[in-house]
């Protein structure tokens, strides 16, 4: 946000959403700045910038924990997080009773892995029990805050946020094959705590050795978030792999598509879906993938899935997203809808095109509520046919 010129152009970049002809905006308020200890906020920015949104007619998604903490709370290994969050999220609510929309904890699976299992960012760990840990804690501060919010804000909707994975393996060797099978059960562990979904028995066992009590299993599956929650499902040309001949995974690009991956996804979880993260990094071939991704949705619809939003990222082109920010190149990636000078790219153009099309068509859609009640409906019914 720095980087990015936002925290000084802020009413201009909300401004461009509204040019968009979209209504809602997943945004994330910047929680190293706001929480600053326990019981400790500086709202100042964030005041602002609801207030203008509000003004606009912006119905946000706040997006409360995107990868990183306050330097107070260190890392995803402390086990302190789980509460320091909720506490947030409770503060949160409290403060602004007007936002219905939250996601949680952001792509909990994306930030475990890059930052406890490959070195990258936070803890910095290159190990099975530090990625477990991280996910535990980010499941349950995810938990945790669903709860706080919803105590503030009954009628709190929330959008849990993932990135879609599939891994295939390269050949039918079954040393290769079995490492496929683990990284495709392995993609859901955090959603399948956040939803309560009992672990199949290689992951039990897996977790189990990277040292998650059975305490604290049972405690997740006791816990149930999911009839006010929708399933964000992320998708990049990266998000598919290949499990080489060495048993590493290696980026496949657009195999089987959204569509298939997110299928996947909401046969496990039953929840309406929305499609919360896309980009191309090549600038010119932004407008293809946005139509491509566009044209998912709509395919995913006509089966019968209720997909209730879709998301590009971002409004504004990022710098030194090509690398993660995993160091400060100060390189600009061209994937938002405006440049840094906030003029339009082609993919804007064409977002705003697509927006204009078919909003009228959209507007027949059930409510989100009404959605989320049908598929808490459904909830009950496998609830009832599993205790049979």
């Amino acid at each position: 946000m720095e980087a990015t010129g936002h925290y000084r152009h802020w009413r201009t970049d909300l401004e461009l959403v509204r040019s968009l002809g979209v209504q809602a905006l997943r945004y994330g308020p910047p929680l190293h700045r706001v929480f600053e200890g326990p019981g400790r906020f500086d709202w100042s920015f964030t005041d602002d910038v609801v207030a203008q949104m509000q003004r606009l007619g912006i119905e946000p998604i706040m997006d409360l924990c995107h990868f990183g903490l306050p330097d107070w709370l260190e890392n995803f290994q402390n086990p302190e997080v789980p509460d320091a969050l909720a506490e947030y999220a409770r503060a949160f609510a409290a403060r602004y009773p007007a936002v219905r929309l939250y996601t949680p904890v952001n792509e909990m699976y994306v930030c475990a892995r890059l930052s406890a299992l490959e070195g990258a960012w936070n803890e910095q760990r290159r190990d099975e029990v530090s990625f477990v840990r991280a996910v535990r804690h980010q499941a349950r501060a995810s938990v945790l805050m669903m709860q706080a919010i919803a105590r503030e804000r009954p009628g709190a909707i929330f959008v849990n946020s993932e990135s879609s994975e599939f891994y295939q393996a390269c050949c039918p060797d079954g040393r290769i094959q079995d490492i496929a099978t683990f990284e495709n059960e392995r993609r859901f562990l955090p959603l399948d705590l956040l939803y309560a979904r009992p672990l199949g028995e290689q992951m039990r066992e897996h977790v189990r050795r990277c040292g998650m009590p059975d305490a604290e299993y049972t405690w997740f599956m006791n816990q149930d978030v999911r009839r006010r929650a929708i399933l964000g499902v992320d998708y990049y040309d990266w998000n598919e792999k290949v499990i080489d001949h060495a048993g590493s995974p290696r980026s496949l690009g657009e195999l089987f598509g959204w569509t298939v991956i997110a299928g996947q996804y909401h046969a496990r979880y039953r929840r309406p879906l929305m499609h919360t993260e896309t980009n191309h990094m090549d600038a010119r071939e932004g407008p293809r993938w946005l139509w491509r991704q566009w044209h998912n949705v709509q395919m995913l619809r006509a089966s019968g899935v209720p997909v209730v939003g879709f998301t590009w990222y971002s409004l504004i082109d990022q710098v030194d997203w090509d690398v993660a920010l995993r160091s400060p190149r100060g390189i600009v990636s061209p994937v938002g809808l405006f440049d840094l000078n906030r003029d339009p790219r082609i993919t804007g153009q064409a977002y705003r095109h697509l927006v204009k099309m078919y909003s009228k068509e959209l507007e027949g859609d059930p409510r989100i509520e009404d959605v989320l009640h049908a598929s808490g409906t459904a909830v009950r019914e496998e609830q009832e046919a599993v205790h049979a």
